[in-house]
């Protein structure tokens, strides 16, 4: 089974960043040492706040398809465990906050 993985930049990529790689196109990026291919389909979105609260995300989310899990991967361990649960009482998505150094294989 495939599906197609997404990447979205959001706010602004500064320069000499991997995520301003991927807004310009990279095809494969550097990372400890080796190169690796990038297989997602990347977005940017410069003008989005990297700060919403909870209500933004959501509303946001709601624009998009459901996708098979969401990683939640930024915050606070409460915040994000709240947020867990907000997404997956109101959008019926299965949410996850993993835990520090764990390692999620996407595929």
């Amino acid at each position: 089974m495939y599906c197609t993985i997404y990447g979205v930049i959001v706010g602004f990529a500064a320069e000499g960043t991997r995520a301003r790689d991927l807004v310009d196109g990279a095809r494969t990026l550097k990372m400890f040492g080796e190169y690796v291919p990038v297989r997602a389909e990347i977005a940017d979105v410069p003008h989005f706040s990297a700060h919403p609260d909870a209500g933004q995300l959501l509303d946001w989310l709601r624009s998009a398809p459901a996708p098979h899990t969401t990683y939640l991967v930024h915050g606070e361990p409460d915040a994000a465990a709240t947020l867990r649960e907000r997404i997956d009482r109101e959008l019926g998505w299965t949410a996850v906050v993993p835990r520090s150094g764990e390692a999620v294989l996407v595929r």
